[in-house]
């Protein structure tokens, strides 16, 4: 035999038990009805994509956290994926044919050799929605409007989605006289102002050769007032690019306004980056003010990242929700509503003895038909330790069909809540049971 291995996980990544299943499958449930809601269909990718897929897509950063994947035999360079918005594009130019604006979500695992932390895991779950064919900012503004309408959804209160738009930080770069080789290194110095202030930028910004004498301008410009476009657009009234980025956002805050979106959960934010080297026009990430655990969603328009798969490229715009994040938020901040339970099981039918088990059966069988969630018990002995096994499990229901109970057709229903326990016709039993439940 072979030796015997100490049983655990690889760093950042989890096992998740039942309970916590339940609640996952609520959020991921609840998300995707408003995806739907606002007209997305599902799509799903492989989990591995050809290694130049995914290569020269997201930056030099996110690309050292790519996984490599190779069979020993296998010719082929392999990846896991990083996300799930650089397999859309390759979807849509694979499939020409899609009806545009071409609507779709997935949700699915993806993986990232990241230092694992609180809300930040090596293997977790992306949840995106995106909109390919569109060049409208209604199309933002219908991204937008979802995230407001999911996170209100889950019951969160205290949130608001960041808005930027890469041209107007390209102006600034521009009006600045930074470079547009030096770009890149500016985008991720602005991008961790949260994360190490000014000074820290300021220090950054030289490392990554931009000049000292437009550090300070920069500095300068993205600390204008974040809901401040007037005094943005003047100080950029040369910069076309900037401009039109404006001009953008102010359409976006037109659009917001009307689809009902309070100015409370969303505003302008002149140093907010996003990391990923592919946006082009509005980029958007949400934050919570308590509890400090980073963004909850992160998305953008990327209108050139399809033209990488094929001759012509087409306008895209969507979002991602940080289910992992959100789960975390709502596990601290105890948000899950009372129907989620411990278990999927609403009752334990119990066996009394050897001879009634095909009584058991049959009524398992019956109450399974009428959609209750019935587990029948396995022991055919002993009904304390069925009945410890059923709070053990904390399933609210057990039946109980003994010798008496079966010559006059009923059972007796245990509320294990309670411990109240109720004679009941055996065909009345499930509608008994679903009225107990709140089905009927």
């Amino acid at each position: 035999m072979p030796p015997k291995i100490v049983p655990r996980l690889p760093r950042g990544m989890r096992d998740i038990l039942p309970q916590k299943m339940l609640q996952r499958q609520y959020v991921i449930g609840e998300i995707e009805k408003v995806f739907q809601r606002f007209g997305f269909e599902p799509l799903q990718t492989p989990v591995l994509e050809l290694r130049e897929t995914l290569m020269g897509k997201y930056g030099e950063d996110a690309e050292k956290l790519i996984y490599d994947a190779r069979h020993r035999e296998g010719k082929e360079e392999l990846s896991l994926r990083y996300d799930l918005t650089v397999p859309l594009t390759r979807v849509v130019a694979m499939y020409p044919d899609l009806v545009k604006p071409f609507k779709r979500y997935q949700i699915a695992p993806v993986w990232r050799a990241e230092r694992p932390q609180k809300g930040r895991y090596r293997e977790f779950y992306q949840c995106d929605a995106d909109i390919v064919g569109s060049p409208s900012m209604l199309a933002d503004a219908e991204i937008i409007t979802m995230i407001y309408t999911v996170l209100r959804t889950l019951g969160f209160q205290t949130f608001v989605t960041k808005i930027n738009n890469r041209k107007i930080l390209t102006g600034i770069g521009q009006y600045a006289g930074v470079p547009n080789e030096l770009l890149g290194g500016l985008y991720r110095s602005i991008d961790k102002l949260e994360k190490i202030g000014v000074d820290g930028v300021r220090e950054e910004m030289i490392r990554n050769a931009i000049p000292e004498s437009v550090v300070d301008k920069m500095i300068d410009l993205i600390s204008i007032q974040p809901n401040d476009l007037s005094e943005l657009r003047e100080r950029l009234r040369e910069i076309p690019i900037a401009l039109e980025g404006l001009d953008e956002l102010e359409q976006l805050a037109t659009f917001l306004n009307a689809a009902g979106v309070p100015h409370t959960h969303y505003q302008f934010d002149f140093a907010m980056v996003r990391g990923l080297a592919y946006y082009t026009g509005p980029i958007y990430e949400t934050v919570v003010t308590e509890p400090k655990i980073g963004a909850l969603t992160g998305g953008g328009r990327y209108d050139e990242l399809v033209g990488l798969f094929s001759k012509h490229s087409l306008p895209t715009t969507g979002t991602s929700f940080g289910i992992e994040r959100i789960i975390d938020v709502m596990d601290e901040l105890a948000m899950y509503p009372a129907s989620i339970g411990k278990t999927v099981t609403h009752v334990l039918v119990t066996v009394f003895n050897r001879d009634l088990v095909g009584v058991s059966l049959r009524m398992a069988n019956l109450l399974r038909a009428a959609g209750i969630n019935t587990e029948l018990a396995l022991e055919i002995e002993g009904l304390g330790k069925q009945l410890k096994y059923a709070a053990a499990k904390a399933i609210p229901f057990v039946v109980i069909i003994g010798p008496d109970e079966n010559a006059a057709q009923q059972a007796t229903l245990r509320d294990m809540t309670t411990g109240e326990q109720t004679l009941v016709a055996q065909e009345e039993l499930a509608m008994t049971l679903k009225r107990k439940l709140g089905f009927a």
